[in-house]
């Protein structure tokens, strides 16, 4: 029997190097995996980085999102997601926060919802960030995520006017 396809989302971000190609890079390689089928892509926004050192803060990220289809669980995108961001040259650093060419954050896998200290799904930070709630509300305002209250708008409304600034930046890309 075939898993059920599931729709997730994903935040991708890039502060180094050809940001814009690293989104698209990601992107790709996400759409290619087997059996997904790439549903939705928002708009790309320049962002101010959030809890990076002193040092880093002029290293501003593109950031967007993207919604695919594919017949996998929470678990497999994870590896999917730590195969492509390794492929892509991301090296993890002991600063979580430290500058990437591409950071890949799944937000949500379907109603799936998983508290494991490996994974937490829906994402635990996706409605505190302009950087995700924007272009996620861009391509799907409506999405009620599994375990929370309220449709993705509602969330980027009840933002407080002080984050970081979030700029749009390409409409496709």
């Amino acid at each position: 029997m075939n898993a059920p396809l599931r729709e997730a989302g994903f935040s991708l971000g890039s502060n180094l190097g050809d940001r814009l190609a690293n989104l698209r890079a990601a992107r790709t390689a996400l759409a290619g995996t087997p059996g997904a089928r790439l549903l939705a892509s928002a708009p790309v926004y320049e962002t101010e980085p959030v809890g990076v050192r002193p040092e880093h803060r002029h290293l501003k990220f593109l950031n967007t999102v993207v919604i695919l289809e594919a017949p996998l669980d929470a678990d497999a995108w994870l590896a999917r997601i730590r195969d492509i961001e390794t492929a892509l040259g991301r090296v993890r650093a002991a600063d979580r926060y430290a500058p990437r060419g591409v950071d890949v954050d799944l937000l949500y896998c379907g109603e799936l919802t998983i508290e494991e200290p490996h994974l937490t799904v829906p994402h635990p930070k996706w409605a505190e960030r302009r950087f995700v709630l924007q272009p996620l509300a861009d391509v799907r305002p409506n999405l009620r995520l599994p375990g929370c209250e309220g449709v993705v708008a509602e969330a980027l409304a009840a933002l407080d006017d002080s984050p970081a600034d979030v700029r749009r930046l390409l409409e496709t890309w």
